[in-house]
Order: structure tokens, then C-alpha cells, then sequence
């Protein structure tokens, strides 16, 4: 197993201080070879489903089962849910794309296993409280998923699904995603340091 090493750098009151925090773990797998393989399971995934991948409808299903539980009257009169539900003879959760991010979080936790990554915590700058993390994380990942659905899809249904059949929606989604990311990361990038 082969050790890691980050290092943090953070301003204190008497200049400059470096904390070194040692990773266990094996490096990151190269990010060109698993671009090629990611590419490798786009094009499966259209061979095989006849679709492309995707992670929000997954999402959408879970949130049509779980209206449905609590208003079914008001879900099946919504034409959002009721598109999700169809004529009720299967579950919505019996998608493929509810699988697929299944697959995506076994899959994740397994490779992570493998490679000495799973530990208990939080990751974190040290300028930031676990609190400040989580909630940036949860605001983050709360816009998101309002972005998804503004966007009618998600970063990976919108770049590389979209991106690899060269719909001008999609480049012009992933163009303004990542100039938007990068104009954010000028603001929060000071919580890692």
C-alpha cells in the first residue's frame, strides 16, 4: 500500500503554517484512462439499454415513490409524476437508471475498499468547521439537483450523454457548468486552506 501525503496550507496570525496530513491509500487512477473507460461504459450502455447514462431520473423515481406514499391523488394528477408512474404496473424504482446509481454507489464503496480509501470522517480544509462542510455540501448538492431538472438533466446525463451525441444543448450545458465552477471555486477554495 503505498502512503499519500496532502498538504494543507493555512494563513495564522504569525504568517504562514503547513499541516501535513498522510493519506493511506493507493493514488488516484489516471485520469485519461478512466476518461477511456467511462467512454468504454457510454457506449455499452447505449449498445446495450439503447440509451445513455444518467443519474437524476434515478432521483425523480425515488421522489415519485415517495409522494406517492404520502398524496398518491395528488401524484397521479401531476403530469410530472404521473409520467414516472405510468399505468402502475411497475414499481418506478424498477428503472434501469435506479440500478445504474446503485451500481455507481457499490461500485464507488468497492473501489474505495480495494484502493485503503473507506475511512470514517469528514474531509475538510482547517479553516472550516465539520458543520460549515456538511452544510456547504448539502447547499451543493441541493443546487444541483435543482440544476438537473432546470437543465433536464444531469452533469452526467447532460455532458456525456448529450456531449456524445453532440447535442448543441448539452455542449452549451457543460460549457456554462464548468465556467460556472470555475468562477465559484475563486470564492470557496479559501475554506481548504
Amino acid at each position: 500500500m503505498v502512503a499519500e501525503t496532502n498538504t494543507l496550507t493555512a494563513k495564522s496570525a504569525g504568517g504562514e503554517r503547513t499541516e501535513t496530513a498522510a493519506r493511506a491509500g493507493q493514488p488516484y487512477s489516471n485520469p485519461y484512462v478512466a476518461g477511456f473507460g467511462l467512454g468504454l461504459v457510454l457506449l455499452a450502455s447505449f449498445v446495450i439499454m439503447g440509451r445513455g447514462l444518467g443519474a437524476s431520473g434515478a432521483f425523480s423515481s425515488l421522489v415519485v415513490v415517495g409522494a406517492n406514499a404520502v398524496a398518491p391523488e395528488h401524484t397521479r394528477a401531476n403530469p410530472f409524476y404521473a409520467e414516472y408512474l405510468g399505468d402502475g404496473a411497475k414499481s418506478p424504482l424498477m428503472d434501469w437508471l435506479v440500478f445504474e446509481v446503485l451500481g455507481v454507489f457499490v461500485g464507488g464503496f468497492i473501489s474505495g475498499t480495494l484502493a485503503g480509501r473507506v475511512r470514517k470522517g469528514i474531509d475538510r480544509g482547517p479553516a472550516v468547521s465539520n458543520f460549515s462542510r456538511l452544510l456547504l455540501a448539502f447547499a451543493g448538492g441541493g443546487l444541483m439537483g435543482i440544476g438537473a431538472k432546470l437543465a433536464r438533466g444531469c452533469t452526467s446525463g447532460q455532458a456525456l450523454t448529450g456531449g456524445a451525441l453532440l447535442n448543441a444543448g448539452s455542449w452549451a450545458f457543460m460549457m456554462a457548468f464548468f465556467a460556472g465552477a470555475y468562477a465559484i471555486a475563486y470564492f470557496v477554495r479559501r475554506q481548504w486552506r
